[in-house]
């Protein structure tokens, strides 16, 4: 399939849809709490107070399953794109021992709870493997939950032959990662990879020689902020 076929297929939507559940039934027990205040107290003070803490709660959680539109608009070529919203923690060369079983370039991306949690391949490529773990749920930003942690391992090789590693990481309240890529299917940049609940960690392996765009402390766009460049093979 085509980057053009691929692109006109992507949904436009507001909420992404990892959220329908769980904004249903929240509204609905909401709605039959405030309900029961009301049925209890009538127009009081609590039923305000009440209300105006469920809106809030309600508002929050449409919050953090939004899911903004957004296209890359740049020249694509050797080019790796953030995969997540969030704050750069680690810029860094590691021992890969999952897939390469050699040194890489780390980049790692922390999603806190009031950022966009979809996730977007930072490549265009061709996925090579799909593969999840089940594990521990230490808090994200320690080192060792790359390789402890529930997590989910993607590995996307580039029309330039370049193989780049995406490492979906489970956190202490993130406990379900959801990765929409499969094994042999095309990817482009501006399509989902997968999603995370409730802030977690993105870590992104490339190849040494790896122009690195990005420096730790700086924030990021999913899909749009340029992180780094591949070397030419």
């Amino acid at each position: 399939m085509s980057r053009f076929q691929k692109l006109k297929n992507l949904r436009k939507q507001r909420l992404h849809r990892e959220g329908t559940e769980i904004l249903i039934i929240s509204a609905v027990l909401l709605l039959g709490l405030n309900g029961l205040v009301y049925w209890g107290c009538g127009f009081s003070i609590l039923f305000y107070i009440v209300a105006i803490i469920s809106i809030i709660l309600y508002l929050l959680m449409v919050n953090f399953f939004r899911c903004p539109i957004r296209h890359f608009e740049q020249d694509s070529e050797m080019i790796v794109v953030a995969p997540a919203d969030g704050k750069i923690v680690v810029v860094q060369e590691v021992d890969e021992l999952e897939y390469f079983h050699d040194r890489r370039l780390m980049i790692s991306i922390f999603m806190s709870v009031t950022n966009v949690h979809a996730n977007w391949f930072p490549v265009e490529g061709v996925v090579k493997m799909v593969r999840h773990h089940n594990g521990n749920f230490y808090k994200a930003w320690l080192p060792k939950a790359s390789t402890e942690n529930e997590r989910s391992t993607v590995v996307i090789e580039t029309p330039e032959g370049d193989e780049v590693l995406v490492r979906q990481i489970a956190g202490a309240v993130a406990r379900r990662i959801v990765t929409y890529a499969k094994e042999g299917e095309d990817c482009v940049i501006d399509e989902h990879m997968g999603f995370i609940k409730f802030g977690s960690r993105v870590d992104v392996y490339l190849p040494l020689g790896t122009e690195v765009l990005c420096e730790i402390g700086q924030r990021t766009t999913g899909n749009q902020t340029v992180i780094a460049k591949l070397p030419e093979l």
